[in-house]
């Protein structure tokens, strides 16, 4: 017979255990996991449609494998090394590519990294102000890393300008353009930054108009050093976007990493619309040159006023200093010493001496 005093712990004992481990159909909620602060948004995408919720970036991957047709989609603010780090690991990535993630100021490329292409492109803001100074910020920049694997695309942004959430709303309401893939992400990047790049255009030609008006307009207002500044500001605009071309049409290439076909004409009309941003650009370079350089001629007749100006003065106040040296020397065999009227004389050869110059200085264009 069996003793009930040892059975009923044991069972109460074996119950618990079948409780943890859910054997009892019943399981113990696994803790939830957060993104840390320098994820903008995760989001798993099926078809081209999101997935509800906002999930950690590790399970969102691992759903996004298990599934058909199916990519996440991780977006970064300037994450920590710990971070990076971390993504890495769940990724895929290797030690250069997560450095690289971590520095800013890249130059606009495409890279291979095994499986994985990195496209880089930097973003572009206007900076509102009220009058152009010489240290006035008109144009901030910065870069957005795209990494393209098979089930994944992960943007790492750096500083203010640039941000994607526009771009992921948008995107999100073209489910054809999403189904493609990670590259229709790429894609919705490349055609965001642009945009920017032709909406900055616009708003540095009108503080163009306005330093061109000022340096041809008869007070000539505008100084130097304030052109000086938009032309520094534009060669950095510049920088941002004349190297993105060579990215863009090595993507138009064919090749296995490449873009899929669908999204191709896609590309092309970016490139078309970047091709525009560059032209722009670049005769906004060439046009502040110009300006420039008529600035620093306008400087140089100004000073060549002032100094035949000085020039013609001097000569007027020399005439009268020769003259009352010349009667200031007291010899005795001088004449005109003893003479009643030799004061007022030598005043009036003096002021007739110096209306004489003033004319001739006046009629030639000195004074």
């Amino acid at each position: 017979m069996v003793d009930q005093r040892t059975t009923r712990p044991g069972r109460r004992l074996h119950a618990l255990v079948d409780r943890l481990l859910g054997r009892n159909g019943t399981t113990i909620p696994a803790p939830r996991r957060s993104n840390p602060d320098a994820v903008v948004d995760c989001a798993v995408y099926v078809d081209g449609r999101r997935e509800p919720g906002r999930p950690h970036y590790a399970d969102a991957y691992a759903r996004s494998r298990r599934g058909r047709d199916a990519f996440v989609w991780l977006g970064l603010h300037e994450p920590g090394p710990a971070v990076m780090a971390a993504v890495g690991r769940v990724f895929g990535l290797d030690e250069l590519t997560v450095e690289q993630a971590l520095a800013d100021g890249h130059r606009p490329t495409v890279q291979r990294h095994g499986d994985v292409t990195l496209l880089v492109l930097r973003t572009a803001g206007y900076v509102e102000h009220d009058e152009l100074t010489e240290s006035s910020e008109v144009i901030d920049t910065g870069d957005v890393m795209v990494f393209l694997g098979d089930r994944f695309v992960l943007t790492v942004r750096h500083g203010a300008s640039g941000a994607l959430t526009t771009v992921r709303a948008e995107i999100e309401q073209r489910p054809a353009v999403l189904a493609e893939g990670p590259w229709a992400v790429a894609y919705a990047v490349c055609d965001r930054m642009v945009d920017l790049y032709l909406e900055v255009a616009g708003h540095v030609e009108r503080d163009l108009d306005r330093v061109e008006e000022n340096v041809f307009s008869p007070d000539r207002s505008v100084d130097i050093q304030h052109v000086y500044q938009l032309k520094r500001e534009v060669v950095e605009f510049k920088r941002a976007v004349l190297p993105l071309q060579s990215p863009l049409r090595t993507l138009l290439e064919p090749h296995p990493a490449n873009p899929p076909r669908s999204l191709h004409r896609r590309f092309a009309d970016v490139d078309a619309r970047l091709a525009r941003a560059v032209d722009r650009v670049a005769a906004y370079d060439d046009l502040l040159t110009s300006i420039v350089q008529s600035r620093l001629a306008q400087l140089a007749v100004e000073q060549n006023n002032d100094m035949r100006k000085i020039a013609a003065w001097a000569a007027i106040a020399a005439a009268q200093t020769g003259i009352a040296g010349v009667y200031g020397m007291n010899f005795p065999t001088l004449p005109g010493l003893e003479w009643r009227y030799g004061y007022a004389v030598a005043l009036g050869l003096m002021l007739l001496a110096a209306l004489t110059l003033h004319r001739l200085f006046r009629r030639s264009g000195w004074l």
